[in-house]
């Protein structure tokens, strides 16, 4: 009798590198919550291996927390996720403490749409909105001409795919589909 292959459990995802490589982050079952898939955060951070050793991140609509997490266990400074929803707020703490990050990681009940005022400088933004949503656009909006970032900072978009990026202040340094998803990692121009 053959063995079926086991299902993967739901609402976790793992961390496939650095540190952390092989972890689980929980996360809540909420509508529109669907962490960004190993293939694509292997691509992204095989973009991002100069930039992310010292970096300070923000990780917008974070969700399941997984691009944030990912990037603090390959060597980023610090990460600040921010999401509206208080479940996931809950979950992002849970994971935190459970890698014993708190001291380079915080957790802001926010609506990532509307303009936040950050308290440091940012390096590297992960932007993930839901893709049912048309908040891409009000989001780039107000962080662009947020004073936190800077010329050199780096902005990660995912997006349904065949949806333009809706700012003419941004240059697409890399940029790949896979399947239904459109990745771009954009420069301020």
């Amino acid at each position: 009798m053959s063995k079926s292959p086991r299902a993967k459990p739901s609402n976790q995802v793992r961390i496939i590198g650095g540190d952390w490589r092989g972890r689980k982050l929980q996360f809540p079952s909420i509508e529109g919550l669907r962490p960004t898939p190993d293939r694509v955060r292997e691509t992204l951070f095989n973009w991002l291996s100069p930039h992310i050793a010292g970096a300070q991140c923000l990780d917008l609509y974070a969700g399941s927390g997984a691009l944030g997490f990912e990037a603090l266990s390959r060597g980023a400074r610090s990460c600040c996720f921010i999401d509206n929803n208080k479940q996931v707020q809950t979950a992002l703490a849970s994971s935190m403490q459970a890698l014993n990050c708190e001291d380079r990681a915080t957790v802001t009940l926010a609506d990532s749409g509307s303009a936040i005022t950050l308290d440091h400088s940012i390096d590297l933004v992960f932007l993930d909105p839901p893709f049912a949503s048309s908040l891409l656009s009000g989001t780039l909006d107000w962080l662009l001409t947020s004073p936190s970032i800077h010329p050199d900072t780096l902005i990660y978009v995912e997006a349904p795919k065949g949806q333009e990026l809706p700012t003419r202040n941004l240059s697409v340094i890399k940029e790949k589909i896979t399947g239904e998803v459109i990745s771009r990692l954009v420069g301020i121009s």
